[in-house]
């Protein structure tokens, strides 16, 4: 198992020195936009509790713990049982055992898998929810697929629910996405909150909770939207990733 982490590390390094080099993928056009203005959107209070409560995550694994911890803070916040510390990323994985989450987070992981595949973080989302008496009216676990039959569907629905997440403040979007199709990073599966959405422009702000990216950035929508439909290197298949998507709480 180590030295098939130690290829896959290797391949990643290299396709990233290579679009370095080359001046190509996010290097060739640098896709995130720094947004050094905190927003605080009047009238929004799930926008306004995400940005509050954005927190980095520990380690490189982690994406996940941090994301749920921004989530279900800003919710408890929100439904007026916000504790008066809030809860940390350690208390998450203390309380939520679904998918060895703890273990996933730990030096060797859970049977040698570290991380959250797509359908695993729907799964530790509404575990969460559930265990912190979060209301919520559904969990949606959604694949960005490409397929010319429904990828023109999947897209309406993603702008529809930005779209109202932004006006109406009616739910949240967890995005799982290639990170280095947004900014000069390694082509890694990544997990961070949806923080914005501009209808006018179509731009997409992303909290991410990568300790190396000092401020939320935005990107157009069809670059978001590749992020997440990109299927992930053929490697992390074996670890359970395939293609990336969203979890949609609906409040």
């Amino acid at each position: 198992m180590n030295g098939l982490i130690y290829v896959m590390r290797s391949v990643l390094y290299l396709r990233f020195f290579f679009h370095k080099i080359t001046a190509t993928g996010s290097f060739g056009h640098r896709h995130g936009r720094w947004e050094k203005t905190l927003a605080k959107p009047p009238g929004n209070p799930v926008k306004a509790g995400l940005y509050r409560h954005h927190v980095r995550q520990f380690h490189e694994s982690s994406c996940s713990v941090a994301s749920v911890a921004c989530v279900v803070n800003t919710l408890l916040e929100i439904q007026g049982r916000l504790p008066r510390t809030a809860l940390t990323q350690q208390d998450l994985l203390d309380r939520v055992t679904t998918a060895h989450w703890k273990e996933r987070m730990g030096p060797n992981g859970y049977q040698g898998r570290r991380g959250l595949p797509l359908a695993v973080l729907g799964q530790v989302v509404k575990t969460s929810l559930d265990i912190f008496g979060i209301v919520h009216q559904q969990v949606e676990v959604v694949e960005a697929v490409r397929a010319p039959a429904s990828i023109k569907a999947c897209r309406q629905k993603l702008w529809s629910r930005l779209e109202t997440f932004e006006t109406r403040a009616d739910g949240v979007i967890i995005a799982h996405f290639d990170q280095g199709s947004l900014l000069p990073e390694l082509n890694i599966p990544h997990i961070s909150p949806v923080g914005g959405f501009d209808p006018d422009t179509g731009r997409v702000t992303l909290l991410d909770v990568d300790t190396s990216v000092p401020h939320p950035y935005t990107v157009g929508f069809d670059t978001f939207y590749k992020a997440m439909s990109t299927h992930y290197q053929h490697l992390f298949h074996l670890f359970g990733y395939g293609r990336g998507g969203y979890v949609y709480i609906r409040l």
